[in-house]
């Protein structure tokens, strides 16, 4: 798997970029995504999470993690124009990641600020493959995947 990890902060250290890149190839990994896969991670502010918030989802306010998938597919299933046998790369999309925000949540949740992290790199990595949370069933399933997952790792909180 290809992973673009873009740091605008510049806060975050060697160690917390490599994990994030790990704890993702794990979770490709654990989804089956074929090896030609690629995707970015972007690590900002609240200030620039707010705006593409406010421009994007009409929310005029920061949040932890956004996703912007280039599939727009059900659980599991490829999208019509990516065939496996074909050379280009699968590109899922673009995950951004508040750090200030992974930070605040990571105290008011009482665990580290690298769980955090990886519990929103994951998040936004289930997203960006066809799962999501708008439902009480569709959240029972992506929950429940995102726990599973976490817990595999070996990313307790």
């Amino acid at each position: 798997m290809d992973i673009q990890l873009v740091d605008e902060t510049e806060k975050l250290v060697g160690k917390q970029i490599e994990d994030i890149e790990n704890i993702l190839e794990f979770s490709a990994s654990y989804l089956s995504l074929p090896k030609n896969t690629e995707m970015s991670v972007t690590f900002m502010d609240n200030q620039k999470i707010q705006e593409i918030n406010r421009k994007y989802r009409d929310k005029d306010a920061p949040t932890d993690v956004i996703s912007f998938a280039l599939e727009e597919t059900g659980e599991g299933e490829l999208p019509v124009f990516f065939d496996e046998e074909m050379e280009i790369p699968r590109n899922l999309g673009d995950i951004m990641i508040s750090i200030e925000r992974a930070q605040e949540q990571a105290e008011e949740y009482g665990h580290s600020f690298e769980r955090e992290l990886g519990f929103l790199a994951i998040h936004g990595f289930l997203h960006i493959n066809g799962y999501d949370h708008m439902t009480e069933e569709e959240e029972t399933v992506m929950f429940s995947l995102q726990r599973k997952i976490l817990d595999a790792y070996g990313l307790k909180r």
